[in-house]
């Protein structure tokens, strides 16, 4: 991970639809190509993203890999040129 991220947001110990809210501005104040970080971005989070955010819109850059869901997950996502 050597992409160093435009925004960090961290969403953990808030509740899901004020985090996704939270997550969605800040995406639409973005630049493309720019990344934010999501710190705590739990699994089904992660699945509600993808519902959200247009296909096109973004890219997910990186996702945890030891599948350990009892830590808090950092996301990366990029923001594609439209």
């Amino acid at each position: 991970m050597n992409e160093k991220a435009d925004y960090t947001l961290d969403v953990r110990g808030t509740i899901s639809p004020f985090s996704l809210l939270k997550v969605s501005l800040l995406f639409q104040r973005m630049k493309p190509q720019e990344v934010v970080e999501i710190l705590g971005c739990e699994p089904e989070m992660r699945q509600d993203l993808l519902r959200l955010l247009p296909d096109a819109a973004c890219e997910i850059i990186n996702v945890p890999e030891n599948g350990d869901e009892s830590q808090t997950a950092r996301v990366r996502l990029r923001k594609e040129t439209r």
